[in-house]
């Protein structure tokens, strides 16, 4: 999530408000990826060619993880540039996002879209070029969501919100 959070950053989070609302785009959360997403393990079902992964593993990981909702149930969504397109509609106005490495890293273009199943949420990490998010694991159930992020806390000098 660099430039947004540090490695080591510590980040309070709200576990109940998607008990009221749905997330949306934009939101950073912390959740549970698929079993596998830690160890660098790919996708619950064989990948196509110039296509992020379409369905995740289907046992959720003890781990967390903590990455954006770029794309919501029944959304399509693609990858341009490191930046997703949700719908068709290229998200470049993303001032959190950092592009480097992405013209290297071939997951920076998924021009082949795919359709966010129910209850799941599109995750990817701000660093682009670096992150390891659904675009190799697939999209998370909304049940394996822990809460969305709202502010950090550790180390002082970077105490904000998010």
């Amino acid at each position: 999530m660099e430039p947004t959070l540090d490695v080591g950053q510590r980040v309070l989070v709200n576990r109940f408000l998607y008990h009221l609302t749905d997330p949306v785009a934009g939101d950073v959360i912390v959740f549970h990826p698929p079993i596998g997403a830690e160890r660098g393990e790919q996708c619950g079902v064989p990948r196509v060619a110039r296509r992020a992964c379409a369905r995740p593993t289907a046992i959720a990981s003890e781990q967390n993880f903590i990455k954006r909702i770029v794309a919501g149930p029944g959304d399509t969504v693609s990858v341009v540039d490191g930046h997703p397109v949700v719908n068709g509609v290229p998200q470049t106005d993303e001032p959190f996002a950092t592009l480097n490495a992405c013209p290297e890293n071939p997951a920076c273009s998924l021009p082949v879209p795919i359709k966010v199943p129910p209850d799941h949420y599109f995750m990817m990490g701000d660093n682009r070029g670096a992150s390891d998010d659904s675009r190799f694991w697939g999209p998370v159930p909304r049940e394996w969501l822990i809460g969305k992020a709202f502010a950090t806390y550790w180390p002082p000098k970077r105490i904000g919100v998010l």
